[in-house]
C-alpha cells in the first residue's frame, strides 16, 4: 500500500534559512543514523554552492513523518535562478514560505510568492531566525499580509497557518515563546495544511520532467512528478517531445527519494516524485505518457532572459597555457550541454562562428556558468553584459527592475545621487529606527550593471542590494558609464616592482610584481577618464654612480585582486574578461595600441551633438 504523500517546496529570499531548515527537518525525521557524519547545509552539494553559501540548483529530498511521506524541494533564493523555482513549483501541492523575522519580505520573497499564488498553491508562512536580537515578528507578519493583498491573494490563500522557527537549533513554535523544543509543529502543519496530491492511479500515465541528472552507470536520469496513472519498471511508454512528436521507449530503472538517497522501485503511483534512468534524449518540460492513450502535460512557462553576454574564444598571447578546452567547438558543445539542464538560459550564434551570445536572468547566473566552465578546464573571453531590448508596437522597450537597498542613514545622500545618475526612481523609503534605511527604487536593468561594486565602495561595504525583474518600460536613453579609464600595458613581459611603484599614484593596480603581461592587457584603473598606456616591465637602471634616491625603498600598495563578478562589472564596451582555469585578466578588444580607438573619442562620439547657436 502506498503511504500518504505531501509534496512541498521551500521558497524564500536568499539567505533566509531554507537549506538550514531542510537540514533540521532531515535530522529530526530519523533519516540519518545516530553516528552518521553529516555536513552542514547538506542539500548544498555543489562545490560553488558550498563556497558561496547559496543554493544554485533546485534539489529534492524526502522524509517520513509517522506514516506520511513528505517530498521536499529546496529552491534557490537568488532572482537570477528564478527558472529553478518555476520548475520546482510544478512538482508540488503547497509551499513553505520562509521569511527572516528581522529583514521581512524582500524582492525574491515577492517573486516566489507571486508564482506560488498564480499556481494556486496553499502557503504555510514560517518566520525564521526569531532568535535574532533585532527580530520583529509581528511587524514582519503585517508586511507579509500587505504583500499577499498587493499580489491579489484570494481569501482562502490569506488564511495561511503561521509558524515561528529557529532553523539553526531546529525548533518550531505555533506562537512565540510556547514550550515546543522540536520541529514537530512544523511537520504536523505540513500534513494538515498541504493537500494530498490529486490524480487517479488507474488513469492513463502522465509524468512531466522538471529536472535532469546524469550517472556514469545509468546515463541520463529524468526527475519529475507522476500526475496520473502508475509507472512500472519494464513498461513500454512514449516520450511526448516539445515538438509534439511521440517517441516510444522502455523504462529500465525507477527510483523514489528517501533522504539524500534514491531507492529502487518496481512501480511509482500518481502524486509521488520519481527518477527514471536510461531515458536518452529526454529534455526538461517533456512528458512521459501512455503509448495507448497519450496525454502530454502543459509545457513549462519560464520567464524570458533580460541580460546577454558575448562568449568567445580566447585569442590573447597567453591563450592555451592553462586550459585544455580552448576551441570554439569545445565552447559550443559545453553551452549546448548547459541548455539541457538550465531552462532559463538561451544561446544564440553571432556573426562569426567563434562568438556566442548567451542570454540569462542576471550577472550572477552567467558568472556562475563561466566559473563552472573555467573549473572544468575551459578558456574563453566574455564581454560586457548588455540588456535585452525588444520592440513592441513601434516602441523600444527595456527591462525594468525593482531594487531594494538597505544602508546606514549616513550614506543615504550618496546612494540617491548614484542611483539618480542611473535613472533610478525612489518609490518607497522606510526607517525602522535601527540606524539603517530601506529604500525601494525602480531602475532600468542597465543601471544595475556595475552598481553593486560601486555602492559597496561608496558605503564602505555596508549596503545590501536585492533586485527583481518588474516588467518592461520605454528605453530610457544613454546612462552614465564608468567614469574612469584603464591603465593598459604597452608591451609584453613581466611586471616589475620598480615600474609598479612609479605607477601606483596614477590609479589602482590589478597586478603585482612578477606577473606576465602583454600589450593591450588592462593592469589597473586610471584615476582619470582617459585610458593610459603604461610600461609595467620597466626595470631600474644599474649604474656605478651613486644617486640621492638610490637607497629609497620600494613600498607597493597591495593591488586589487579581481574575482570574476567584479571583473565583469568593471569592464567597458571595448574590453574583454579573459577567463582561464587559473587566471582572470582584463584586456582591450584591440590589443595593438596604434589601431585601438581612444576612450575619449568613444565617449565624445556617444554624446549627443549640441545644436549650433
Amino acid at each position: 500500500m502506498t503511504p500518504p504523500i505531501r509534496n512541498i517546496a521551500i521558497i524564500a529570499h536568499v539567505d533566509h534559512g531554507k537549506t538550514t531548515l531542510v537540514d533540521a527537518m532531515l535530522r529530526q525525521s530519523g533519516i540519518f543514523r545516530d553516528n552518521q557524519v553529516v555536513a552542514e547545509r547538506v542539500m548544498d552539494s555543489g562545490e560553488l554552492e558550498r563556497e558561496r553559501g547559496i543554493t544554485i540548483l533546485a534539489k529534492n529530498t524526502a522524509l517520513f513523518y509517522r506514516d506520511t511521506k513528505i517530498n521536499i524541494v529546496d529552491t534557490p533564493g537568488h532572482s537570477d535562478f528564478g527558472g529553478e523555482v518555476e520548475r520546482a513549483l510544478r512538482m508540488v501541492d503547497g509551499v513553505l514560505l520562509l521569511v527572516d523575522a528581522s529583514e521581512g519580505p524582500l524582492p525574491q520573497t515577492r517573486y516566489v510568492l507571486q508564482k506560488a499564488l498564480q499556481a494556486k498553491l496553499p502557503p504555510i508562512i514560517v518566520l525564521n531566525k526569531i532568535d535574532r536580537p533585532d527580530a520583529r515578528p509581528q511587524a514582519v507578519l503585517d508586511e507579509i499580509y500587505d504583500l499577499f493583498i498587493d499580489l491579489d491573494a484570494t481569501e482562502d490563500q490569506l488564511g495561511f497557518p503561521i509558524l515561528y522557527t529557529n532553523a539553526k537549533t531546529g525548533v518550531a513554535h505555533r506562537s512565540p515563546g510556547d514550550s515546543s523544543t522540536t520541529l514537530q509543529p512544523l511537520f504536523e502543519t505540513i500534513v494538515a495544511a498541504i493537500p494530498a496530491p490529486a490524480g487517479d492511479p488507474a488513469a492513463p500515465l502522465q509524468i512531466q520532467v522538471t529536472n535532469l541528472d546524469y550517472s556514469d552507470f545509468l546515463g541520463r536520469i529524468a526527475i519529475g512528478r507522476v500526475f496520473g496513472g502508475t509507472l512500472r519498471r519494464g513498461a513500454e511508454v512514449a516520450i511526448a517531445k516539445l515538438s509534439g512528436q511521440l517517441v516510444p521507449t522502455r523504462i529500465t530503472k525507477l527510483f523514489t527519494f528517501r533522504g539524500l538517497q534514491r531507492d529502487d522501485a518496481d512501480s511509482v503511483s500518481c502524486g509521488d516524485l520519481v527518477a527514471i534512468a536510461g531515458v536518452e534524449g529526454i529534455q526538461i518540460g517533456e512528458s512521459i505518457t501512455s503509448l495507448d492513450s497519450p496525454m502530454a502535460c502543459e509545457p513549462l512557462t519560464i520567464d524570458e532572459p533580460t541580460l546577454a553576454m558575448i562568449f568567445t574564444v580566447n585569442t590573447s598571447p597567453l591563450a592555451g597555457r592553462e586550459g585544455t578546452l580552448v576551441t570554439s567547438r569545445d565552447i559550443r558543445d559545453r553551452l549546448q550541454k548547459e541548455l539541457l539542464t538550465n531552462v532559463s538560459i538561451r544561446v544564440e550564434d553571432a556573426d562569426t562562428t567563434d562568438v556566442f551570445r548567451v542570454l540569462g536572468r542576471g550577472e550572477l547566473q552567467l558568472a556562475i556558468l563561466i566559473e563552472t566552465m573555467r573549473r572544468e578546464g575551459y578558456e574563453l573571453m566574455v564581454g560586457k553584459p548588455e540588456i535585452v531590448v525588444r520592440a513592441e508596437n513601434g516602441r523600444r522597450l527595456e527591462p525594468l527592475e525593482q531594487l531594494v537597498l538597505d544602508c546606514p542613514e549616513s550614506f543615504v545622500g550618496i546612494v540617491m545621487e548614484t542611483l539618480g545618475s542611473r535613472r533610478g526612481e525612489l518609490t518607497k523609503m522606510v526607517n525602522h529606527g535601527s540606524g539603517r534605511v530601506r529604500m525601494e527604487f525602480r531602475i532600468p536593468s542597465r543601471g544595475l550593471i556595475g552598481l553593486r561594486g560601486l555602492l559597496l565602495t561608496e558605503t564602505r561595504g555596508t549596503a545590501l542590494l536585492h533586485s527583481l525583474f518588474a516588467g518592461w518600460t520605454d528605453y530610457a536613453g544613454e546612462l552614465a558609464s564608468r567614469s574612469t579609464g584603464a591603465l593598459v600595458a604597452d608591451r609584453t613581459g613581466k611586471s616589475t616592482a620598480f615600474a609598479l611603484w612609479n605607477l601606483q599614484e596614477r590609479g589602482e593596480l590589478f597586478v603585482g610584481p612578477g606577473t606576465e603581461v602583454y600589450e593591450g592587457m588592462v593592469v589597473g584603473e586610471n584615476s582619470r577618464e582617459a585610458d593610459m598606456d603604461v610600461n609595467v616591465t620597466k626595470e631600474k637602471k644599474q649604474t656605478n654612480m651613486r644617486a640621492s634616491t638610490a637607497d629609497e625603498a620600494i613600498r607597493l600598495v597591495p593591488h586589487r585582486v579581481l574575482i570574476l563578478e567584479t571583473a565583469i562589472e568593471f569592464i567597458a564596451d571595448d574590453e574583454f574578461v579573459e577567463v582561464t582555469p587559473r587566471s582572470i585578466r582584463l584586456r582591450k578588444k584591440v590589443l595593438d595600441a596604434k589601431r585601438r580607438p581612444r576612450r575619449w573619442q568613444q565617449i565624445r562620439s556617444s554624446l549627443p551633438t549640441s545644436a549650433p547657436a
